[in-house]
C-alpha cells in the first residue's frame, strides 16, 4: 500500500513507520524540518520518502499532500499521527501540573492547532485521493479516555478529545464509501519525546507497541473494519 505517516520521524510515527517497510509498504513520512524527515526516511529500509510538512498550515498540508502523490503515484492510506504534547507548555507537567488558567494562549493554540486542527487539514486534503484508491484507509493516533481528562492536562487532554470526536464524525461521514476510519492508541503512557527529561520510563510503554496493530490495519485482514477503536496494547491477532 502506498501510505503517508505524518509526524513520523520520532516516536510513535517512527516506530509505525519502520514496521510497515517490513510489509513491503511505500511510505511517506512528514516532519516540519525536511532535512531530518528525509535524513530519518532515509535510514529505514524499502522505499520510504521523507518530506516536510506542518499540519497547522494548510498551505504546507497541500504542498506536502501533492509531493506525496507525486513520490507514491497515488495513496491508499492516511496515519494521522503528528502531535505535540504537554512538555510544550509545561515542561515539568508530570512532576509539577499546573491549572488551566496558567496555560499561556499561545502553547494551548498551538497544541490545539496541531493535534487537532492537523488532523483536520490532513484528512481534508488527501480524502479524495483515498476515495480514488481501491480501499482508502484513515488510522488516527489517539490517547486513553483518562488522560483526556486529568488535572493539569490542558491543552492537550482536549486536543485530543476533540480529535477523537473528529475521527468519530470522519467515520459516519465516509460510511458506505470505500474509505474507512478507525482509532488506534498504544493504551498506556509511551516512552516518546513527549516524556520530559529525567523522568524514569522503565515502566512505561515502547513506540513499538504500534506495530502490530498499524501492520494489521494496513493488510487484507483489515478489510471492512470501520469506526473502532483499537488499544494497542490489547490487540490480538486478528488476522
Amino acid at each position: 500500500m502506498r501510505i503517508l505517516i505524518t509526524g513520523g520521524t520520532s516516536g510513535l510515527g517512527l516506530a509505525m513507520a519502520r514496521a510497515l517497510t517490513e510489509d513491503g509498504h511505500r511510505i511517506v513520512l512528514t516532519g516540519r524540518d525536511a532535512g531530518r524527515a528525509t535524513a530519518v526516511a532515509g535510514s529505514l529500509p524499502g522505499e520510504v520518502h521523507g518530506i516536510g510538512m506542518d499540519v497547522r498550515d494548510a498551505g504546507s498540508v497541500r504542498a506536502g499532500r501533492d509531493a506525496t502523490v507525486d513520490r507514491l503515484g497515488g495513496l491508499d492510506v492516511l496515519v494521522n499521527n503528528a502531535g505535540i504534547g504537554m512538555r510544550t507548555v509545561n515542561p515539568a507537567f508530570l512532576t509539577a501540573p499546573q491549572p488551566f488558567w496558567k496555560v499561556p494562549e499561545q502553547g494551548f493554540r498551538d497544541v490545539v492547532d496541531t493535534n487537532l486542527t492537523g488532523y483536520f487539514l490532513v484528512a481534508s486534503a488527501v480524502v479524495p485521493d483515498l476515495l480514488d484508491a481501491p480501499a482508502g484507509r484513515i488510522v488516527n493516533v489517539t490517547m486513553n479516555h483518562a488522560t483526556m481528562r486529568r488535572a493539569g492536562f490542558v491543552p492537550y487532554g482536549p486536543s485530543r478529545a476533540g480529535a477523537e470526536s473528529l475521527s468519530r464524525i470522519m467515520a459516519a461521514d465516509l460510511a458506505g464509501t470505500t474509505v474507512t476510519v478507525n482509532l488506534l492508541l498504544p493504551g498506556g503512557p509511551t516512552v516518546t519525546g513527549m516524556i520530559p527529561d529525567g523522568v524514569d520510563a522503565s515502566a512505561m510503554l515502547p513506540a513499538e507497541i504500534m506495530a502490530a496493530p498499524i501492520r494489521w490495519l494496513c493488510s487484507p485482514a483489515a478489510d471492512g473494519i470501520h469506526d473502532e477503536r483499537i488499544v494497542a496494547t490489547e490487540f490480538a491477532d486478528r488476522s
